[in-house]
């Protein structure tokens, strides 16, 4: 493979797109595919004659003369290089299989010992395979320029046609998207607010907008039922009273549509999980074995236990920050926005002003400090019943690691549990 990239540089795209340096079992070919890579990211001049100046400039080889021979040596074995794209496969097969050898062997030495959770084997050994079947690497370090090859690509994308692809997702709500730019890959995104303000609802509503562009959505409801859940989203959809369904006095409209909203629900990618008490372990394994997910949301944090499901600490407030960077450390890790709903201290009651501040989260911790986006939802009419807006809300962006803070106006429809776009009076 690095034969026929000596012989065509023009073979080096279809390349990058399966190999990184670590791939490759000897260092000297480590060395001798960065320097490649590092010469076409820089537009360099790239033939034998350019790298073996640069492969003896840096010493991979004893002797010059021992470096023009090993290169010599890769383009006399290579029969075309139209099957470049077969032998980087190769490549990187037998690279996956190393890894494998690798995490399988650290698994059986940590069960040997005999003193470890066997939870925590089978998170150790589902985590290593995702981290393969990712494409990542765990061995520690990675060099600049390694990074740089994937920057330089996904900049690339990113001006390209699948530039969507590479953006933050819409929430569905233009002017959110315009203070936070959509929900960012990695980011962990904490909605807070007072009991009956809605954050259930948003959750859900932003769920629903997301699924609707052919986007994965995992929903994990430690409150409430999925039955509930799909209650609230047949009412949001299908514009109807969320206490007709809640009552069962549904009258024949009403049946009208829910079949009409059942038929829009039904094939949208959102799947959703209710089990109580569930941990973030728990919640990784379920993501792997679901796979391609592009949206996660729990409702909500203070239901959650720990890592492995074991109280850790008597201090709740430790307990709970140590979920919240353990929820961050799973955005990063799957790549993926993770919304985690939150509870409020009863803080705003004592003030004039009620709309939340940071120092209103309850059970802080780290909340603050772990969270790339901050969102607050208030309402005014839930505390004045003789508000002047009485469907209108806010979601105050408290903090927000990418760029400003402010506040932004959406329209609130009590009767079907739902923000909308406040310019239109809906959320299109």
């Amino acid at each position: 493979m690095l034969g026929a990239l000596l012989i065509d540089a023009q073979c080096i795209p279809a390349v990058l797109q399966y190999l990184k340096p670590e791939s490759f079992y000897r260092q000297q070919h480590r060395d001798i595919f960065s320097i490649i890579v590092r010469m076409f990211i820089a537009s360099e001049s790239i033939d034998f004659v350019t790298i073996l100046e640069q492969v003896c400039r840096e010493e991979i080889f004893p002797t010059d003369q021992d470096a023009k021979i090993y290169l010599t040596q890769l383009v006399q074995i290579v029969p075309t290089t139209g099957n470049v794209e077969a032998y980087a496969r190769i490549v990187k097969e037998k690279y996956c299989l190393r890894s494998l050898i690798s995490t399988f062997e650290e698994v059986i030495g940590a069960s040997r010992e005999g003193n470890t959770d066997p939870n925590l084997l089978m998170d150790l050994a589902e985590q290593g395979i995702y981290d393969i079947r990712q494409g990542r690497d765990s061995s520690g370090f990675v060099h600049i320029k390694d990074v740089i090859i994937g920057t330089y690509d996904r900049l690339q994308r990113l001006g390209g046609e699948d530039r969507a692809d590479y953006i933050g997702i819409s929430t569905g709500y233009p002017l959110l998207d315009n203070v936070i730019t959509g929900l960012n890959k990695s980011d962990l995104l904490v909605l807070a607010a007072r009991p009956g303000m809605g954050k259930t609802a948003f959750a859900l509503n932003l769920a629903l907008n997301v699924a609707k562009l052919d986007k994965k959505v995992a929903i994990f409801s430690l409150e409430m039922s999925k039955e509930q859940l799909v209650e609230r989203l047949i009412a949001s959809e299908g514009l109807i009273a969320s206490d007709h369904l809640r009552r069962g006095t549904i009258s024949t409209d009403d049946w009208e549509k829910i079949a009409v909203a059942t038929q829009k629900l039904s094939p949208l990618p959102v799947y959703l999980d209710d089990t109580a008490g569930i941990h973030i372990g728990e919640m990784k394994g379920k993501l792997r074995r679901l796979r391609d997910v592009s949206l996660v949301v729990i409702d909500y944090l203070q239901l959650m236990t720990g890592g492995d499901g074991k109280k850790r600490s008597d201090n709740r407030v430790q307990e709970v920050s140590e979920m919240t960077r353990a929820l961050k450390i799973m955005a990063k890790e799957f790549n993926v926005p993770v919304i985690v709903l939150s509870q409020l201290s009863r803080g705003p009651e004592s003030r004039q002003d009620r709309r939340p501040m940071l120092s209103d989260l309850r059970e802080s911790g780290s909340i603050e400090q772990d969270a790339d986006i901050v969102l607050f939802l208030y309402r005014d009419a839930y505390y004045n019943k003789e508000s002047d807006s009485p469907g209108s809300a806010e979601c105050i962006v408290a903090k927000n690691r990418h760029g400003e803070t402010g506040t932004v106006a959406f329209g609130w429809d009590g009767e079907h549990t739902k923000f909308t776009n406040p310019e239109f009076g809906r959320d299109d």
